[in-house]
């Protein structure tokens, strides 16, 4: 004690002093979180032929992730297809091979582009609500009051929130393409001059209805990884507001993150099974 009334201050011991967590931990944490991940995905899956099922869990979040992403989508498919349809038509005419534009640019769009924009408009925001309100009743305790009265959080709170991303993702896709492609035919034949007969003629001359299954294909599996991802974080987020906030933002970076891989996988896949149109 002090002249003050105050305690000296003693310098920390070594064990005071708080080190980061040894990196065997960080792994540990991220190879506990991966496997967590996938145990929820595949409880899903199972769960979703358990009776009884939420059909009005189902509807209310199947319309709740389309009001939010319906708009955002639309209005971002209109110049992903008009930059492509640009891009592709310039370095076509390059090329002296004008007359491939539109299938250049159709192929683009219903392959890559549609499906990875629905994909990013429904984690960004569909996911991101999703993950927000699962937060939110886990901080309330609402999950472990669910589990103690012998309810199941995933087939009750999870299974219809995937279901509903996975059909939204599906119908947006289509609308996206649509979109997509009117854009690009609308911006090659207006803005560079391309000729409509060239441009419908080049697409119906290379591209193939598998072209499109597989569009939907990626939709579907891209609106199950948003929604898995979503669900996963609002239930296991850090305490607090700040944890619900710090989950919702993880979420969305985890959906991105697997969204291109996934991408890259199933385009790879396809290129190898299915030969291209003409060949």
């Amino acid at each position: 004690m002090t002249a003050f009334g105050l305690d000296p201050v003693l310098p920390a011991d070594d064990d005071d002093i708080p080190y980061p967590a040894p990196p065997g931990g960080v792994l540990e944490r991220a190879l506990t979180g991966t496997g967590q991940l996938f145990s929820l995905g595949l409880d899903a899956v199972r769960l979703t032929f358990a009776r009884p099922f939420q059909w009005r869990e189902l509807l209310e979040q199947f319309w709740f992730v389309a009001s939010v992403s319906i708009l955002p989508a639309a209005l971002v498919a209109i110049p992903f297809g008009a930059v492509i349809a640009l891009q592709l038509g310039s370095l076509t005419v390059q090329l002296g091979a004008q007359s491939f534009t539109g299938a250049a640019s159709v192929l683009a769009v219903i392959q890559q582009a549609s499906p990875i924009v629905t994909a990013l408009m429904i984690a960004g925001a569909g996911g991101a609500a999703i993950c927000a309100d699962l937060g939110a009743r886990t901080i309330r305790e609402e999950i472990d009051a669910m589990t103690v009265l012998g309810v199941s959080p995933v087939q009750r709170l999870v299974v219809p929130r995937v279901l509903a991303s996975m059909l939204v993702a599906v119908l947006l896709n289509g609308m996206v393409s649509v979109v997509g492609v009117v854009g690009g035919y609308v911006f090659n034949v207006v803005l560079q001059g391309g000729t409509p007969g060239a441009y419908l003629a080049s697409f119906s001359a290379l591209a193939q209805l598998p072209d499109l299954y597989v569009g939907e294909l990626k939709a579907l599996i891209f609106g199950f990884i948003a929604g898995v991802v979503a669900c996963y974080r609002g239930l296991h987020p850090a305490p607090g507001a700040k944890g619900v906030g710090d989950a919702v933002n993880q979420s969305v970076v985890i959906t991105f993150l697997l969204l291109f891989f996934v991408n890259f996988v199933v385009t790879t896949l396809y290129l190898q099974v299915v030969p291209a149109k003409g060949t």
